[in-house]
């Protein structure tokens, strides 16, 4: 069965003008829903989003829209790329335009602070009736730029069913952006916005001037943190070990144009958070999510160490320092305990 019809893309910062562009450049006709109202116009005018994504020309099957009723109603697939902290108040909205048996791909990765909800999460609680939307997640080490350059890129979709994801799969694959399936939706969505509050702490140790056995031990025992509230939350454990897994973890925690890495790194180096944020435009989505983890796993009863250590970075003002040496001064444990 092959799609028909236009698709409605919420969210035109960096990774949600890149999917627009990969569905348009694939023939689609695509709806690009744009927050911003001067950006919108932006990209009517000169086919370039200035803001998140500049220096690519934009497909002409590429319209953006400043309201949300023309992205959404009447729409068969929708694709939400909104940032975590306003996703429930931008799905709220889409409530009175959904159609019955929409598909939507939330590409968005992160975890809501008040709920402690996914985004799968989200629409649970909204939605008035359980089977009134197909709800699926596509995540995976993707940096926006790089897809939009049309570089090798692979992911993964989860949906509630195969025939979903399979659905999914074959719309958004390309010869440079290969989608895999999956149905355990609960572990991609947490791998995905998980892997964001480890890339702080790398970050973190590369501004410290730390060298690379300390990037892989942090990566590695960051895995093993995830993996361990994932599966207490019902998630397959080789989910952790995939392409939304340690696919992501190590792109983000490594890659110069990663964010997290980013803020994690200008903390490392002795700047304040404050002063971070204020610098820039786009979002970090590890340092909301840091919160939500952080409280996560102790509801859940996981020991989270390097989340913990993050958290008292970013909101308790410990010194990077001090956090990394307290974790090389924990008790000494089996590798395989869990803790």
């Amino acid at each position: 069965m092959e799609h028909s019809g236009p698709i409605g893309v919420l969210g035109a910062g960096a990774w949600g003008t890149t999917l627009a562009q990969l569905l348009a450049e694939k023939g689609y006709p695509v709806d690009l829903w744009v927050y911003e109202e001067d950006l919108c116009g932006i990209i009517r005018e000169t086919r370039v989003n200035e803001y998140y994504l500049p220096g690519f020309v934009l497909s002409e099957n590429l319209v953006p829209h400043n309201d949300l009723e023309s992205v959404v109603k009447d729409h068969d697939l929708l694709v939400m790329v909104v940032p975590s902290h306003v996703y429930r108040q931008v799905a709220g909205r889409m409530l009175p335009y959904l159609k019955p048996g929409a598909m939507v791909v939330n590409a968005t990765k992160g975890i809501e602070n008040e709920t402690l909800l996914t985004m799968s999460g989200i629409w649970k609680e909204i939605l008035p009736d359980q089977d009134f939307i197909h709800e699926l997640s596509l995540s995976g080490p993707s940096f926006a730029r790089e897809v939009s350059q049309k570089i090798p890129t692979a992911v993964t979709v989860a949906g509630d069913t195969i025939e979903a994801a399979q659905y999914v799969q074959r719309i958004f694959s390309t010869d440079y952006f290969r989608v895999y399936t999956s149905l355990d939706k609960v572990g991609v969505e947490l791998a995905g916005a998980l892997k964001n509050v480890i890339a702080v702490a790398a970050g973190a140790c590369d501004g410290l001037g730390f060298g690379l056995n300390s990037r892989a031990a942090l990566i590695t025992r960051g895995l093993a943190e995830i993996s361990r509230l994932g599966v207490k939350m019902g998630a397959h454990p080789l989910t952790f070990a995939g392409l939304a897994g340690m696919g992501d973890l190590v792109l983000t925690c490594t890659g110069d144009l990663s964010r997290n890495r980013s803020v994690g790194m200008q903390l490392g180096q002795g700047k304040k958070l404050k002063e971070i944020l204020e610098g820039t435009r786009t979002v970090a989505e590890g340092v909301k999510t840091t919160r939500s983890a952080y409280f996560l796993a102790r509801r859940m009863e996981v020991e989270m160490p390097i989340t913990e250590r993050v958290y008292q970075v970013l909101y308790e003002d410990k010194d990077p320092r001090t956090a990394v040496q307290e974790l090389m001064g924990r008790d000494l444990k089996h590798e395989l305990e869990h803790a």
